[in-house]
């Protein structure tokens, strides 16, 4: 009887586990996002994105100029808002540009720099078998030439070498160089995000505002929101926190061509920081005003007309108006308002449809044949050419305004009448104007000013290094070339001569025109035997 043992079946394999679907276009996206053509694409992006921000006004830069184009394009404006056009670089779209790029950077970052730490601690590879099938190969005759000698022929020429001795007798050298390229290239990635993370944080912790500051003691100017024309503070800065500091602009020396173009432009200020002594310092268009976390740039200047107007009570008021040039020969614009003018002294009320203003050009050289232009941006013939309105200026309805010009709707509207005729008044510093009504407006003179863009970027100097470390990373990645060289002396030759058979090859890692130069070379020093 025979008795069969029966075995049991063996168990079915398991099923191959299926990846989580959630994981796996988790890992995909993020294979995608760190990929090298992504960060490009992306790079690419950015710098479309930003192009809004050059044509359109900025609002955090220049408010005035986004009222003026909601303004002029009423329909636009507000689709333009919604898209965050007026302030691209605060945009949730803008952001997410930018946090992208900073993600594919670090993804493509962090591998390459594990790879080229571990070819650095990696020795040279071992020679191919076929040097026929390298791009540069070569055999050289019997020479005297060691192993030793090689390696430092290829020491002096900066390449990184290790000598392999082999059991039949036979050596090879390998040599490699040009690990700085790859270094460089990394350089360059991470200076992008050095640069990105200088450009976030100055957006966060900086601030700027701009200043017209007119000469004089009387027109000073402290470090407050509110004494700006117009600001923007970063994110994470409070008003509290800008530094405390005035200035006081003394003098400014302007000196122009023939032609008129402008030389040099300096500054003379009194500085008090910190309740301190005030100091007296000297800045110019290329040398900024360097202050206690603050900079203070000048931009350009122009001259403030001086205006008493003496109203029909006998009452009078000066100001001393900034008019903005608007060409290169100082043309300037501008407008001055008396709004608290004609109040009866018995009643002590003010009559609305009797303020004033008035509106024209400022020409600090006026042409001997008229002309409605400045011919030279000195003040060698001023003259101020004025229109004269009376009636509602429109300042106690509470919407802000520009200071620089009257209220075209009041105009429109007949709030404001012209009464001073066709043609534009003309006043030469000292003269007086006498109106239709009695009032008179004197023509005092004028006072310099400059125009200040005042800045605080904590990140500046992170920035600066960012940029020159990436121009330099870029430079190595473009100007260096990896390349390999061996040489390999064939087993059992010299025994009777006493000299060593030699092939080389060589294999540039990248593209270099100059390699098969560089090939010969060490090949003819090997053959020399000299380095």
């Amino acid at each position: 009887m025979t008795i069969v043992e029966e075995r049991p079946a063996p168990a079915a394999a398991p099923p191959p586990r299926r990846t989580n679907p959630v994981l796996a276009l988790l890992r995909n996206s993020w294979r995608q996002l760190t990929s090298m053509r992504t960060a490009l694409v992306l790079l690419f992006l950015l710098a479309v994105a930003a192009i809004p921000g050059s044509v359109f006004p900025q609002r955090p830069v220049d408010p005035e100029k986004v009222s003026q184009y909601y303004t002029a394009h009423p329909d636009l404006a507000p689709w333009l808002d919604r898209l965050g056009i007026f302030g691209v670089y605060g945009s949730p779209w803008f952001a997410a540009i930018y946090l992208c790029l900073f993600a594919s950077l670090i993804g493509c970052v962090v591998p390459r720099l594990r790879d080229l730490v571990r070819s650095l601690l990696m020795t040279p590879p071992d020679a191919p078998r076929r040097f026929e099938r390298l791009p540069q190969h070569a055999e050289l005759p019997e020479t005297q030439t060691t192993a030793a000698d090689i390696a430092r022929i290829m020491r002096r020429h900066r390449f990184r070498t290790v000598v392999r001795e082999r059991e039949d007798g036979g050596w090879t050298v390998s040599g490699e160089k040009g690990y700085l390229k790859e270094a460089g290239n990394l350089l360059f990635h991470i200076s992008m995000m050095v640069v990105l993370v200088g450009v976030g944080f100055g957006h966060w912790y900086g601030w700027h505002g701009n200043r017209i500051l007119v000469g004089g003691q009387d027109q000073g100017f402290c470090n407050s929101v509110t004494q700006y024309d117009d600001s923007s503070l970063g994110s994470r800065v409070q008003p509290s926190d800008l530094p405390d500091f005035c200035l006081n602009l003394n003098s400014f020396q302007a000196t122009y061509q023939s032609n008129g173009q402008a030389k040099t432009f300096n500054a003379t200020v009194s500085v008090t920081q910190d309740n301190g002594k005030a100091q007296t310092r000297n800045f110019t268009v290329n040398h900024p005003l360097r202050l206690k976390h603050a900079n203070v740039h000048l931009l350009g200047h122009g001259f403030a007309p001086i205006l008493r107007y003496t109203d029909r009570y006998g009452v009078s008021q000066t100001k001393v108006v900034p008019f903005l040039p608007i060409d290169v020969m100082a043309t300037s614009e501008g407008a001055a308002q008396f709004p608290d003018v004609n109040i009866d002294p018995k009643t002590n009320k003010r009559n609305p449809d009797l303020q004033i203003g008035f509106e024209g050009r400022y020409l600090p050289t006026a042409s001997s044949t008229g002309g409605a232009t400045s011919v030279y941006p000195g003040e060698n013939a001023p003259a101020l050419f004025l229109t004269a309105y009376r009636g509602d200026l429109g300042l106690d309805v509470g919407i802000p305004g520009s200071v620089y010009s009257l209220d075209q709707s009041e105009i429109a509207s007949g709030a404001l009448k012209n009464v001073s005729g066709a043609q534009p008044h003309e006043l030469k510093p000292g003269q007086t104007w006498t109106l239709d009504d009695g009032t008179k407006l004197e023509f005092l003179g004028t006072r310099p000013f400059a125009t200040l863009a005042i800045r605080y970027d904590p990140a500046q100097r992170l920035v600066l290094i960012g940029a020159v470390t990436g121009l330099l990373g870029l430079m190595l990645s473009l100007g260096l070339h990896r390349r390999r060289v061996w040489f390999r002396a064939l087993p059992g030759s010299g025994d009777e001569t006493g000299g060593n058979l030699l092939v080389a090859g060589g294999l540039p890692r990248t593209d270099y025109p100059g390699f098969g130069d560089e090939f010969n070379a060490l090949v003819k020093a090997a053959e020399e035997g000299k380095p």
